[in-house]
Formats: C-alpha cells, structure tokens, sequence
C-alpha cells in the first residue's frame, strides 16, 4: 500500500478512535456514576471519580484503537 493508503487507514481510525473513545468514556461515567452514587452521600465524589473513570476509559479505547490502526496499516495491510 502507498503512502497516501496509509496516511488514509491511520486518519480512518484516528476517527474511529475518536468515536469509541468517547462511547467508552461515556459509558464509563454512566456505570461508575451509578454505582458511586449509591456508596457516597455527598454528590461531589461520585461526579470526581466517575470523571477519573470516564477520561481514564477514553485514553485507553482511543490509544488501542491507533495502535491497531498503526500496526495494521504498517503491517498487515
């Protein structure tokens, strides 16, 4: 594949990173919201964790998805 085939499958899964981060992210603070909300009394330290949770979620969906783009790209296809 030339350069140009690269450049467009790593920019594909940059988006598709984007858009799986942010599901992950979310569904993260949902899950961790709800749970939390049931252990705390106070309505700051459910919010703060599952914040925590949700931007830890979507760093680690987005940073697999362009490894996997990359390491497809370079080497698989």
């Amino acid at each position: 594949m030339n350069s140009s085939g690269h450049e467009n499958l790593l920019a594909l899964f940059l988006v598709l990173g984007l858009v799986f981060g942010v599901l992950a992210g979310l569904m993260a603070f949902l899950i961790t919201y709800n749970e939390y909300s049931h252990h705390y009394h106070e309505s700051r330290a459910p919010l703060s964790a599952s914040l925590r949770t949700a931007l830890f979620a979507f760093a680690v969906m987005f940073a697999v998805t362009i490894i996997a783009g990359y390491v497809l790209a370079s080497y698989i296809l």
